[in-house]
């Protein structure tokens, strides 16, 4: 299957404006946000997260499955795709791992 083909099998992300994801030391290291361009990636974290706790090594390896035909540019092209840079980075990391805090929408938005 496809990424897109993967989405729609994903939980919906509308409530989120976006996922924080936090290394060993409490730092964000990186934010995702509900918008264009980062909407398929915010539902790939968020499902890894609810499925796995956070984002261990078993749970990058699956996050790559999800983006399917992307996960092959991301390799061929380092820093095209950072949020699949950073599952491929964490799939051979070992025992490193990332926390997720969700940032979710208010309605005042």
């Amino acid at each position: 299957m496809g990424f897109a083909e993967n989405l729609k099998q994903l939980p919906r992300v509308s409530h989120l404006v976006a996922i924080q994801l936090i290394d060993d030391a409490g730092a964000v290291v990186a934010t995702i946000e509900n918008k264009p361009g980062q909407v398929g990636s915010l539902a790939v974290y968020n499902h890894l997260g609810q499925t796995h706790g956070a984002i261990t090594a078993e749970a990058a390896r699956k996050g790559l499955d999800l983006y399917a035909e992307h996960t092959e540019d991301a390799r061929q092209n380092p820093g095209k795709h950072p949020n699949i840079d950073r599952l491929i980075e964490l799939a051979s990391a070992g025992k490193a791992m990332l926390r997720l805090k969700h940032v979710f929408a208010t309605g005042n938005e």
